[in-house]
């Protein structure tokens, strides 16, 4: 899918058509067919692959120049239909007169660059408009490792009574989580660096930037580091809960059939009684009128005995 629009005087977003596209325009391309990208390489005079390296799910992040134009890929936060997390690849091209967007799929941070926000960005400035998406992006990847924290908690309160490796199954996949995002998150630190680097070099001729500009260069760099260690302290806190934890399954399990080993052995004396009494042999009350009852009786005071017996030893 294609999408080109360009804000306006009014600072509203006009959308525009392929062939309308002017100076200033953001060509946004979600999960482009090959015609889609043909069409695209043939007006801004770019090289198909420049388009595609952004479309394969395991790129890693990167700067590229080539023939005058700069291609940024990077990796966004993205919630699956599921309630997990990953990265995607994304990758914003600077040309001469426009900027661009590739990204294999939908994801809240483009989205979020719409009519009714026009007002906060200017395609007409690629900087700053580029930005704007990365320090949007660093705020997604904040804000879904603080949904990952609460989910964290609430795992926690379910492990301290489970007796079943579901909770563990779940800290594992945030585990994963973790994983990517702090792989993502160290890669996209090195691109914001060389960004940094290329604004006071020779190439900041692809890169114009003002004191603003820079400004907010230096916060989604912080806000990135700041990322980065929520990511290795929510890792060791993970990895150190995953240990405790699993020691607390063993030992809940260990209780639960510790209950079970007395109950068993409660339940088996009324069985051991009765059956000594039932023996084809002369017994203790064999011809007591009573006998019955005094069999029960026995069975009854022996098994409240012993139950005493365990709740004193902590069986129970």
């Amino acid at each position: 899918m294609i999408k080109i629009l360009k804000t306006e005087e009014n600072k509203q977003l006009a959308q525009l058509s392929i062939s309308e596209a002017v100076s200033g325009s953001w060509f946004s391309l979600i999960n482009p067919t090959e015609e889609e990208i043909k069409q695209v390489s043939l007006v801004l005079g770019l090289e198909e692959d420049f388009l595609r390296n952004s479309l394969d799910l395991d790129e890693r992040s990167r700067i590229e120049i080539e023939d005058g134009n700069l291609l940024i890929i990077t990796n966004l936060p993205i919630m699956t239909d599921e309630g997990s997390f990953d990265t995607l690849p994304m990758g914003i091209i600077y040309t001469p007169t426009s900027i661009m967007t590739v990204c294999s799929m939908d994801n809240n941070i483009l989205s979020s660059f719409n009519e009714a926000t026009s007002y906060s960005f200017d395609t007409r400035n690629k900087t700053e408009f580029m930005l704007k998406i990365l320090y949007r992006s660093v705020k997604f990847y904040l804000k879904y490792l603080d949904v990952i924290n609460r989910t964290t908690e609430n795992i926690e309160n379910e492990l301290q009574k489970a007796t079943n490796n579901k909770a563990l199954f779940q800290l594992m996949e945030i585990q994963k989580t973790l994983v990517y995002f702090s792989t993502a998150l160290k890669d996209n630190d090195i691109v914001l660096q060389k960004i940094l680097r290329m604004t006071n070099s020779t190439s900041a001729n692809y890169i114009k930037t003002t004191e603003e500009d820079l400004d907010l260069l230096e916060d989604v760099i912080i806000d990135t580091r700041q990322a980065i260690e929520m990511v290795d302290m929510h890792r060791m806190i993970l990895e150190a809960m995953m240990e405790g934890f699993a020691s607390i399954i063993n030992n809940n399990l260990n209780l639960v059939m510790k209950f079970l080993a007395a109950i068993t052995i409660i339940m088996s004396i009324p069985t051991m009684i009765g059956g000594l009494w039932g023996m084809n042999v002369r017994v203790p009350y064999g011809n007591n009128p009573y006998g019955f009852l005094i069999v029960v009786a026995l069975s009854i005071i022996t098994s409240i005995a012993v139950v005493f017996y365990f709740r004193k030893k902590g069986m129970f």
